[in-house]
């Protein structure tokens, strides 16, 4: 992927400030860098911790990372609980964007450096490094508009209210609407889990006989939708969001429903995420807000990506 010329900037920024000053706190001179991600049960997020744990070992950082298993009392919880073991940098991954604000908040106060990854956070952060969501929904749909010939019925599998889907489905919804043909019948909530998913799928099956396509807000759940689409042996298309390994080894295959997927970059987003927070460590001004390009994932291009 080509780094855009604000996330070159951000990142030399950072390196500079390493290599003049050393990427070590003043008081014992360990550097602490802690995480909390809003769920480990993804791959997605798997490969951002383990992103993570190789940027902190390079740096001779220690890391600290929490799972609030989508329980934002429990997120807000482990935020304090780092704070209290003296970390220099958070990550935050926020469950409810809006909900996350008094941790953010305690963070700011504490003097605790703080960037929002791959999910908007409302407080005073100091910078927010994520996809673009909003086009990752145009993409992914407005291929699934062009492979339906621009007609037929589609539904959108929902997930949890935190910025980065919402975009993700008014993107979706806005390249559908080049689509005269083309109408939304069902929205809704599969809640980004697999199980929960296939179920939501099936309901939205039964309730929809005429359905010719569907868009998932991420690929955890797009494998369910999957499954039950299988199961019905109905031919609909199926686009989503992620670029998780094996969607896209289901689309590499160019002879099942699932199309195409948005592919994020987790790594990226974290090592710009830590670059950022250092270069503002050590008192360097740096972006309010970083995207990351997405890239659309066809059977074309699937046998050449990896996160």
């Amino acid at each position: 992927m080509k780094l855009t010329k604000t996330i070159m900037a951000a990142a030399t920024a950072a390196a500079v400030a390493a290599f003049s000053f050393g990427a070590t706190a003043a008081d014992d001179g360990v550097l602490r860098i802690g995480m909390s991600f809003q769920e480990m049960n993804n791959p997605y997020f798997v490969t951002m911790k383990e992103a993570l744990e190789e940027a902190g070992k390079s740096i001779g950082a220690e890391v600290i990372f929490t799972d609030a298993r989508h329980d934002i009392n429990k997120q807000i919880s482990d935020v304090e609980d780092m704070l209290q073991k003296d970390i220099d940098i958070l990550l935050i991954n926020p469950t409810d964007s809006v909900g996350i604000q008094s941790a953010v908040i305690d963070a700011h106060d504490a003097g605790v450096v703080t960037v929002a990854v791959d999910a908007q956070a409302e407080g005073p952060l100091d910078s927010f490094v994520g996809s673009k969501n909003y086009d990752a929904g145009v993409m992914a749909c407005k291929f699934l508009g062009e492979s339906l010939n621009g007609e037929g019925e589609v539904a959108i599998l929902d997930g949890i209210p935190v910025v980065p889907i919402l975009e993700r489905v008014r993107g979706c919804k806005d390249a559908l609407q080049e689509f005269p043909k083309i109408s939304i019948v069902s929205v809704q909530n599969g809640q980004q889990d697999r199980a929960i998913a296939m179920n939501v799928t099936e309901n939205i099956l039964q309730s929809a006989p005429n359905l010719k396509g569907l868009f998932s807000v991420n690929d955890e759940g797009s494998m369910g939708a999957l499954s039950a689409i299988q199961s019905s042996g109905r031919d609909i298309k199926l686009v989503s969001v992620d670029g998780n390994p094996q969607a896209v080894a289901e689309i590499a295959k160019g002879d099942g429903p699932f199309i195409a997927t948005s592919a994020q970059y987790p790594r990226d987003q974290v090592r710009v995420g830590i670059g950022i927070a250092l270069a503002k460590f050590w008192g360097a001004n740096v972006p309010k807000e970083i995207p990351i390009d997405v890239t659309l994932i066809t059977k074309e291009n699937a046998a050449g990506f990896s996160w």
